[in-house]
């Protein structure tokens, strides 16, 4: 049905699938919530190409990625244009700013006041930040002495496989912001939950460099798709 030939150049799109089949109108009657992945990124691209649906599309790109939504997210703007044929830099780039506002909304919903009680609540408040990068960043949650958070730092970007870390600039930071507790957490885009060396070590001269200061380091919190490694759950603070 959807990869019926077109008998011109138009674009195939949304508008131009059969009523039962549009995903614009299933929206509206059935909310957004009713749409497959497929259909939330048809209304996305807009069109198709000649000779396939805009639904077909994006049925193919979901398929060529496993239906893995994560990992399309993962591309960049050039290599969608170049792997999928009637994907250009306009839907690409649609496609992109679709993950990013997703990513920006949670983001601003975890900017409310949030007590820490637990290693999943850190792992709630970071993981949309953290989880679809593909290089490494480090963050500083400073918190208040009733735990609650009281700002959110990056304090280091770097590549896929490490980020430098400067204690020094760290507990400055700290010290500014009248923090009575640190949480250091940083991902791992390779997925690898694993602490490595270089992790046990800023955790280790973290936590004593804030003693002297009178700050707690209560947690280091390694995020990556898989899930996350808390070094206070595993008893190694």
């Amino acid at each position: 049905m959807y990869d019926q030939p077109v008998t011109n150049n138009d674009n195939y799109r949304v508008c131009d699938l059969p009523d039962d089949d549009k995903p614009r109108e299933k929206a509206m009657q059935h909310g957004i919530q009713s749409l497959t992945t497929a259909e939330l990124i048809a209304i996305i691209l807009g069109s198709g190409m000649a000779g396939k649906s805009v639904l077909s599309l994006a049925r193919d790109i979901l398929k060529d990625n496993n239906n893995n939504v994560y990992t399309i997210s993962l591309m960049g703007i050039d290599e969608m244009c170049t792997r999928y044929k009637g994907v250009g830099p306009a839907k690409a780039i649609s496609l992109k700013a679709a993950f990013e506002l997703g990513t920006r909304a949670v983001d601003d919903a975890a900017k409310l006041p949030v007590r820490i009680s637990a290693s999943k609540d850190i792992h709630e408040l970071m993981r949309q930040k953290l989880q679809l990068l593909d290089h490494e960043e480090f963050w500083i949650l400073h918190l208040s002495r009733a735990n609650r958070v009281i700002a959110r730092e990056c304090v280091s970007r770097g590549g896929t496989a490490a980020t430098v870390v400067d204690n020094k600039i760290i507990l400055k930071s700290a010290l500014n912001k009248l923090s009575s507790g640190l949480i250091l957490v940083h991902n791992h885009p390779s997925g690898n939950l694993q602490p490595s060396l270089q992790d046990d070590q800023i955790t280790r001269r973290l936590k004593e460099g804030a003693a002297l200061l009178d700050i707690r380091v209560l947690d280091h919190i390694i995020i990556s798709p898989a899930g996350y490694y808390s070094y206070s759950d595993e008893g190694r603070l």
